[in-house]
């Protein structure tokens, strides 16, 4: 059995008054167990709160390991393409040119990868609806904010490869093939 006192002063004062009153009562009831409110929603919510925890570092390792990877398949391109970018330089291709090509290529990537990941979570809502507290499965909210994080941080992953292809001197990249 559970007892829940309302009280305007702090709960921690009313212990010694609500044992008193249940003694009065009743002096073979055991009272044991004295938590606020607060305490007992904080235990029985323990699970949700640690699964949610679990998935947000999930996520945000997936976050981490997405623009590692961006950056690998970019700066790989960018060193691919050196004796590309070279000639482009030499017939006088602007160095802002060069970045925005680029970062063009990396965001067309992450645009392609964005809209089937969209796709992909709004399919998977109706498996999360029982998860959530708070906020809709489809809150439109969320998910343009999670796109444009993810822009962002594409936009990081991609500007020291693009970057690095702006200072490629057209003389070295010709000579080195």
């Amino acid at each position: 059995m559970i007892l829940v006192v309302r009280t305007a002063i702090e709960p921690e004062k009313m212990s010694q008054s609500v044992r008193s009153e249940v003694a009065a009562l009743d002096p073979e009831i055991p009272i044991f167990d004295v938590k606020t409110l607060e305490e007992h929603v904080g235990i029985s919510l323990f699970l949700q709160r640690m699964a949610a925890t679990l998935l947000s570092i999930f996520g945000l390792l997936a976050l981490l390991l997405a623009a590692i990877g961006l950056y690998g398949v970019m700066a790989y391109s960018v060193s691919q393409r050196t004796r590309e970018i070279g000639i482009r330089v030499s017939i006088g291709a602007e160095r802002r040119n060069i970045f925005k090509l680029i970062l063009g290529q990396g965001l067309a990537i992450s645009v392609v990868g964005l809209l089937a990941g969209l796709v992909a979570a709004l399919a998977a809502t109706r498996l999360t609806a029982n998860l959530l507290y708070g906020v809709s499965a489809t809150d439109p909210v969320t998910f343009i904010v999670i796109a444009l994080l993810l822009l962002c941080v594409t936009l990081l992953a991609c500007y020291f490869p693009a970057r690095r292809a702006t200072k490629v001197d057209p003389m070295i990249a010709l000579r080195a093939e």
